[in-house]
């Protein structure tokens, strides 16, 4: 066994044709039959795999192929490609063609695996793209990759994908207990390597969450340092970060992220944006999605409209400033996804409630109800976007009937999409919800009972640490409530977010710790 670094691998490179510089994507110990030049080419596609970075990953490994006709483990990294677990993806077709290229059937591919080990990788990949339904085929990847790391103990890339197979059992759906069952594998790894870029992504993976956040941190850290040419790998830092409140990093690891891609919306803007909005930092957050919008020039896909709505909303609900270019600026309908469709429109709904314009509430409520339940009808009442749709109705629902005088009616509806959003499966990240259940329902309650306001501010804060919008919410219940502890703590909090936040940001706390230091 031998260890590869980034300067031996660029070594063997120099003489052919790739990049100046070969990027720094950590460091990993993967032996293989390969000669050294396609080795070189391998272990760099690995890296790549291991952050996400799987168009490069694939480049990679065609490229040890063409230097190794026949190299068994390239075929394998190629087809590796293909499936994406955590985000419940795969090209089933081309991963078979890949193993294709290399042998026309598994028995003949197999003989060209020098070594049992080799060859323990190539049975787990058969049966990744064998027959059967992608649930089965990732259960069966799963249980030959256990067979491998209980073969081969000291091979840290055996259990390095052990752990992603069990972060993809649950086909893209978050489950505690499965992620944290992959944790104990990903950190032997870290522990044996820090500079390990699969250990520290998938660490963070397994803590994506705020209960185990904190377990994750050191992870998160270290995975930046680890990967800095990466964009995935300074994104995903980030998934700790927001789980904890810690906007500061949100926002600087993805700013580093999208500048290594095209400054266009999706993953890495629509965390950004987020992530300025919870410093207050509006300002700036209204000009990246106007220069977002501008990018696109006037095309574009669905999920880049379907970003650039969701940015829409958190930056509205958030500032209320509703009469900016933010707000005049929408996507048209025809660009978006149905799950678009439902954000832009409770977005206007959510808009007028707060407006106190009843008759626009129960217009929005009346059209998002046909849009949700053509999604249940599509996609499944179970589907998370069904789910979340759900929620989104029966919120506006719950402010229709608040305005229109049935108060209780109201926080009941509001109640109900609280168990809702309660039995859906964590998924960390900006809100899909773009207004989250119990933060909605503690500003309802604010206004009748603010003792029970205060209890929801505390849930919705447990679910999104350090959520600015909750925090202000918990302020002002607080304070109804005499409770001066929780209104300083929250008020403190509240400044530590909007350290940098605009002046009219700012301005709002200064009233707020008049009324909380005259709480006896």
């Amino acid at each position: 066994m031998f260890r590869l670094t980034a300067a031996f691998t660029a070594a063997l490179l120099a003489a052919l044709p790739l990049p100046a510089q070969v990027a720094r994507l950590g460091t990993i110990t993967f032996p293989t039959s390969g000669t050294p030049a396609a080795q070189a080419a391998f272990v760099q596609g690995v890296l790549y795999l291991h952050s996400f970075e799987y168009e490069s990953a694939e480049r990679a490994f065609l490229r040890a192929q063409t230097l190794q006709p026949g190299f068994a483990m390239a075929h394998w990294g190629e087809a590796m490609t293909y499936t994406h677990p955590v985000w419940n993806e795969q090209d089933a077709s081309s991963g078979r063609g890949a193993l294709e290229r290399l042998g026309p059937n598994a028995a003949a591919r197999r003989a060209l695996a020098p070594t049992a080990r080799e060859q323990r990788y190539l049975e787990a990949v058969e049966a990744l793209y064998g027959p059967g339904s992608k649930p089965r085929r990732d259960t069966l990847y799963a249980e030959v990759m256990e067979r491998l790391v209980r073969e081969n103990p000291d091979d840290l890339e055996a259990k390095t994908f052990y752990a992603l197979a069990l972060l993809g059992l649950n086909q893209g759906v978050r489950d505690t207990v499965t992620y944290l069952r992959a944790a104990p594998w990903a950190d032997t790894v870290f522990r044996a390597n820090p500079d390990h870029p699969g250990a520290a992504h998938y660490l963070i993976h397994a803590y994506d969450d705020p209960v185990h956040a904190p377990l994750g941190l050191a992870a998160a850290r270290a995975y930046a340092r680890i990967a800095p040419d990466a964009a995935h790998a300074q994104h995903m830092t980030t998934h700790i970060f927001l789980a904890m409140g810690m906007w500061d990093e949100v926002v600087s690891q993805n700013r580093i992220a999208m500048q290594l891609q095209a400054t266009l919306p999706g993953h890495y803007s629509s965390w950004l944006v987020y992530g300025l909005i919870q410093q207050g930092r509006y300002g700036m957050a209204q000009q990246l999605i106007a220069q977002l919008r501008r990018n696109l020039a006037g095309g574009g896909l669905h999920a880049q409209h379907g970003s650039l709505v969701a940015m829409r909303a958190h930056y509205l609900l958030h500032s209320e400033d509703w009469r900016g270019l933010v707000f005049d600026q929408q996507s048209s309908h025809d660009r978006m996804s149905l799950i678009g469709e439902i954000t832009d429109v409770f977005t206007r709904g959510a808009i007028a409630y707060r407006r106190r314009d009843q008759n626009a509430v129960t217009d929005a409520a009346s059209e998002l109800a046909r849009l949700v339940e053509s999604m249940r009808v599509d996609r499944g009442a179970a589907d998370p976007s069904t789910m979340t749709g759900r929620v989104m109705a029966s919120e506006l629902g719950g402010m229709a009937l608040f305005l229109g005088g049935n108060r209780e009616a109201g926080v009941r509806a509001v109640r109900q999409a609280t168990q809702i959003e309660d039995a859906m499966p964590m998924e960390f990240g900006p809100p899909a919800i773009v207004e989250p259940s119990h933060e909605l329902l503690g500003w309802m309650l604010l206004e009748i009972n603010p003792s029970d306001a205060q209890a929801e501010f505390g849930r919705a804060l447990a679910l999104a640490p350090g959520r600015s919008r909750s925090l202000l919410g918990l302020i002002r219940a607080a304070i109804a409530t005499g409770d001066k502890a929780a209104a300083v703590g929250a008020l403190d909090h509240l400044a530590k977010n909007w350290a940098q936040a605009d002046p009219d940001a700012r301005k709002d706390l200064a009233p707020l710790r008049r009324l909380a230091a005259r709480l006896p």
